[in-house]
C-alpha cells in the first residue's frame, strides 16, 4: 500500500478511474469512475446486481479490481485486504452492523481497537465514548448499556461511531437505514449530516430516494456494472428511476405525466 499526501481543498479524496471487476466470465464492474470529497455526501444508487455490494467492497480491500485505478488523497494505490483500507482511511459500515449484542456500547465501539488490552483502561474508553457520541449529538441512554436493548437507530448510531475512532477520511454506509421507522430513519440521517459536517466524506447506499434525496449532495447511478448517470440533490424521483432502470417509460413517468397534464389542465 502506498503512502497518501494530503489533498488540496478541491482535489478529491477518492479518486476511481476505470475501476472493473471481473469474476471469471462475470463482469461485475465495467469501467466505473467516481470523486469523493471531503465533507460530502455521495450516493450510490442502482438495482439489485448492479455492482454497488462489489464496488464497495473493492474499495474496502475484500475485492481487488481486475483492472483500473484507485487514488487516495492524490496517490495511486492498491487495497490488498480490509485492514489496508482502515488504515488508509476508509472505513465500511455493513448493513449488519457487526454488533455483539452480549455486550454493552464502549466494548462495541472498541471491540478489536481497545486501550491498553492488556490490561484495559476502561474509564478511559468510556470518556472517549461518551465524548463522540456527545459530538455526534446520538441519542444512547448509556455507554453501558447492553445493544440488545438499544433501538435500530440507536445501533446504526454505535456503528457509525466505531468507524469514526480512527478517524478515517472516507465512510461507507451500507443501507443504513433499511428496517428502520420514521423516527429512526431520520435520526440515521441526521447523525449522516453531522459526520459530513466533521469534514468526512460519505458513500451512502440507499434504495431509499426520499432518504437519499434528503442528504446527498451528488447522486451516482449504477446500472448493470456501468456509470450510468450522476445527479445533483435536486433530481426528480422519475430522474433516478429512469437512470436505474434504463427505461424512460414506467410507472413512475406515467404518473409525473398525468400530474403534469392535470395541472396544466386546471
Amino acid at each position: 500500500m502506498n503512502d497518501t499526501a494530503n489533498p488540496t481543498r478541491t482535489d478529491p479524496i477518492l479518486r476511481l478511474t476505470g475501476i472493473c471487476k471481473q469474476f471469471g466470465a462475470v463482469t461485475a464492474l465495467d469501467d466505473i469512475s467516481m470523486d469523493i470529497h471531503e465533507g460530502e455526501v455521495v450516493a450510490l444508487v442502482g438495482d439489485n446486481g448492479a455492482g454497488k455490494s462489489t464496488l464497495i467492497k473493492t474499495l474496502s480491500g475484500v475485492h481487488q479490481p481486475t483492472s483500473g485505478r484507485i487514488e487516495f488523497c492524490g496517490r495511486s494505490v492498491q487495497l490488498q485486504n480490509p485492514s489496508d483500507a482502515i488504515t488508509l482511511g476508509i472505513a465500511t459500515v455493513y448493513q449488519d452492523l457487526s454488533l455483539c449484542e452480549n455486550l454493552d456500547v464502549v466494548a462495541n465501539l472498541f471491540l478489536g481497537q481497545e486501550l491498553s488490552p492488556w490490561s484495559l483502561d476502561e474509564t478511559q474508553m468510556e470518556v472517549r465514548a461518551w465524548n463522540l457520541l456527545k459530538e455526534l449529538a446520538a441519542r444512547i441512554p448509556s455507554v453501558r448499556e447492553p445493544i440488545a436493548s438499544l433501538s435500530g437507530g440507536q445501533r446504526q448510531t454505535v456503528a457509525i461511531a466505531r468507524s469514526l475512532l480512527t478517524d478515517p477520511k472516507v465512510i461507507m454506509l451500507d443501507e443504513p437505514t433499511a428496517a428502520l421507522g420514521v423516527a429512526q430513519t431520520a435520526e440515521v440521517l441526521n447523525l449522516i449530516e453531522r459526520v459530513r459536517d466533521r469534514g468526512h466524506g460519505v458513500i451512502l447506499i440507499s434504495h431509499n430516494m426520499d432518504d437519499v434525496r434528503a442528504v446527498a449532495d451528488r447522486i451516482v447511478v449504477l446500472r448493470l456494472g456501468k456509470n450510468n448517470g450522476e445527479f445533483d440533490s435536486n433530481a426528480t424521483h422519475q430522474d433516478l428511476v429512469s437512470a436505474i432502470t434504463g427505461a424512460e417509460d414506467n410507472s413512475v413517468t406515467r404518473r409525473h405525466a398525468r400530474q403534469h397534464s392535470t395541472e396544466a389542465g386546471e
